[in-house]
């Protein structure tokens, strides 16, 4: 059912709307899907409302002790996302299919938690929360952050390179790729109203290539703003990619797997010639049913104002990351 509401202030501008044809492409594409027995992707655009600034949690939690990574200290043109904002309007597909999860997240039991790190490694680990916060020194990044859906934000998230993990578990020679399992109970994480989450490929699962995730970039986050993730940013540790679509970064880690072949993932399963394993940002390559050479950037201001910019390739990050895929 298509619910129709009334534009608020926040929401975008009729120029920036999907076009009725593309919707309904859309829709149509998702009844293919119900057929074939996948039971339609819900994929990320469905729901894509935002919740105003006063309708909002309360954002701070712990603080963590960090240094600022100079390399990352600031992105020249543009501005650091509302904080507010990058709080209200999220993914998180195991809450919900729209952009206002945050009430749904608060459900995340984050006590005792733990990741494993298994697989093809001489060290296999066992993370608590104390280790991901004290085993690694935690630095501030400051990251452009680029949805598939076509909007960005601008980040600073705390934590340590996926780099140094590796290094701790030492990974053996014919370790290829690494997967990473997200926190999955079906009593509490009962993804989107449509389609059921049974239908669906839970528990979230995303990849990198071993290369990839040893890049300098690749980041874990168990922090953002400051402190602590709040649950709908992914806490207690997610994954962050900055030069991938958003989607390619797992939020509540569980389970990291080095593996030798590439490991199957949740929205490429789902839709893979929509959701391609590599997913770097690239203005050229369109996604089937929009473009991605714009994109919609939301700023400092706590009103969701979006300004239209150009997408950068590898978004921006070319000099770090061009040479994985020379």
């Amino acid at each position: 059912m298509v619910l129709i509401q009334i534009p608020q202030r926040w929401q975008l501008p009729e120029h920036q709307v999907t076009s009725e044809t593309a919707f309904f492409n859309r829709r149509r594409f998702l009844k293919t899907l119900v057929g074939a027995g996948i039971a339609g992707s819900a994929l990320p655009l469905i729901g894509c409302q935002a919740q105003t600034a006063t309708d909002s949690p309360t954002v701070g939690t712990r603080p963590l002790p960090f240094s600022t990574n100079p390399l990352f200290t600031q992105i020249a043109d543009r501005d650091l996302t509302n904080e507010l904002v990058a709080a209200t309007y999220n993914n998180f597909y195991e809450f919900g299919g729209t952009k206002g999860i945050w009430r749904n997240a608060q459900a995340l039991p984050t006590e005792d938690w733990q990741v494993e790190v298994t697989g093809l490694v001489n060290n296999p680990r066992t993370f608590d929360l104390d280790d991901l916060t004290k085993s690694f020194p935690l630095e501030e990044r400051i990251y452009r952050f680029r949805c598939v859906e076509a909007w960005a934000m601008v980040v600073p998230w705390l934590g340590f390179p996926m780099n140094a993990l590796l290094q701790a578990v030492d990974p053996k020679s014919n370790a290829k790729f690494v997967r990473f399992t997200s926190f999955f109970d079906r009593e509490i994480t009962k993804g989107p109203t449509f389609p059921p989450s049974q239908f669906l490929p839970f528990p979230y699962t995303e990849s990198l290539r071993i290369d990839e995730m040893a890049n300098d970039l690749a980041f874990f986050a168990v922090g953002v703003y400051g402190h602590t993730l709040p649950k709908q940013h992914g806490a207690p540790i997610r994954a962050v990619i900055p030069w991938k679509y958003g989607f390619k970064g797992a939020k509540s880690i569980v389970k990291i797997e080095l593996v030798d072949t590439q490991p199957a993932t949740f929205w490429n399963t789902l839709s893979p010639g929509e959701y391609k394993f590599e997913s770097n940002v690239d203005p050229a390559v369109p996604h089937p049913r929009w473009s991605q050479a714009k994109e919609r950037l939301i700023g400092a201001n706590a009103e969701f104002e979006w300004q239209e910019v150009p997408t950068l390739k590898y978004n921006g990050y070319g000099e770090f990351v061009a040479s994985l895929y020379s």
